[in-house]
């Protein structure tokens, strides 16, 4: 259901609660400095982005690194520096220890 033209669910942090959990409450300013973080079905961590106020994130890299975590729960493959869907993946193992310039031409 899309309110207020959003098509996503939103929260507010008034307390700053969640931020002092994830380490992005500025006690001093009251606020929670931006922060993201990417969390897998299983509740791990993957990525973790912080940011002081004055330089904005970039919603398009947040975007393909969803995608790229996705793709790798899904194939057990890895993607490189940039990686798009469609585009080549590694199969991680010792083969490819000192190789991936070989594998991948960016």
């Amino acid at each position: 259901m899309v309110k207020d033209g959003i098509p996503f669910p939103m929260l507010s942090d008034p307390g700053g609660k969640i931020g002092e959990v994830y380490g992005v409450y500025d006690e001093e300013a009251g606020v929670d400095i931006r922060g993201r973080f990417i969390i897998d079905p299983d509740f791990i961590i993957r990525a973790v982005e912080i940011l002081t106020p004055e330089v904005g994130r970039n919603p398009e890299e947040l975007l393909r690194q969803l995608k790229a975590f996705q793709h790798v729960r899904e194939t057990g493959e890895v993607t490189p520096s940039g990686w798009q869907p469609g585009k080549v993946t590694l199969k991680p193992g010792p083969s490819l220890v000192g190789k991936v310039w070989e594998v991948w031409k960016p």
